[in-house]
């Protein structure tokens, strides 16, 4: 007798860095994200991309960067089959444009929304630029998604750019501070604030690269997906409750 599965699940992840640190070991992290992929793809109601799918991404009007096809036509393949694919920009692939939406179908977000499920409120961003401090990032963003910054970046030979932008991309994720210490996140503290203002169910974040859970109200948990560099995380939502989990 042929069962068939439900699709009543939604997945979340972010932080694949794929271009990172090179091709060779990239392919290999995007094999284990497509063998993934294929195994939630009998319960996969929708999933959730939060940020920093690529190290580095740009599009130009007739070029986009090479590589990636196998992870793309995966993406492409869901999708027709009906699973809904949501990506939120990260800080390594802000410079998004309209290709991942044309041809492959993704449902792509420039900042972070609520999720309305299950009678459940779930705020989703990548994370970035979220809470009080880290000035000089905030101030860089603002130039690097500015129309000017895109514009003259445009101008330069694919060849050049895309080289430059992968180089920069890597120093960035090498000078990012990692700390564990929960009293001293940024986005904790941004969640606590955030939460007394409109409260949600739970807050999931990217960024970090730091797989945790912390409650922070009686109703409410913020949960960080980690990254697919160390710990392959990535959380799912099922009968209203939202688990943060590794891939085995």
């Amino acid at each position: 007798r042929l069962t068939i599965l439900k699709k009543d699940k939604i997945y979340f992840a972010s932080d694949f860095h794929l271009g990172s640190p090179n091709q060779k070991e990239s392919l290999i992290r995007e094999k284990k994200i497509i063998s993934w992929l294929n195994e939630i793809e009998k319960d996969a109601k929708a999933i959730y991309l939060l940020g920093d799918i690529f190290d580095f991404w740009y599009e130009y009007k007739k070029v986009v960067p090479k590589g990636y096809v196998r992870f793309l036509a995966k993406l492409a393949d869901l999708i027709e089959k009906g699973t809904d694919i949501h990506f939120i920009v990260g800080n390594h692939d802000m410079w998004v444009h309209d290709y991942l939406q044309t041809e492959i179908g993704l449902k792509v977000h420039s900042e972070g929304f609520i999720l309305q499920e299950n009678n459940q409120l779930i705020y989703l961003a990548h994370g970035d630029g979220l809470g009080k401090g880290d000035y000089k990032y905030k101030f860089l963003k603002l130039i690097f998604a500015s129309k000017l910054c895109k514009w003259l970046f445009s101008r330069l030979h694919p060849n050049f750019a895309i080289s430059l932008g992968q180089a920069w991309s890597n120093k960035s994720k090498r000078s990012q501070q990692i700390n564990s210490n929960e009293e001293k996140e940024i986005l904790v503290d941004y969640c606590k604030k955030q939460q007394k203002i409109s409260p949600v169910d739970y807050y999931v974040f990217g960024h970090r690269h730091i797989p945790m859970e912390v409650k922070i109200d009686k109703r409410c948990s913020y949960i960080n997906l980690g990254d697919w560099l160390n710990h392959y995380s990535y959380a799912v939502l099922t009968d209203q409750k939202l688990e943060l989990k590794k891939l085995k």
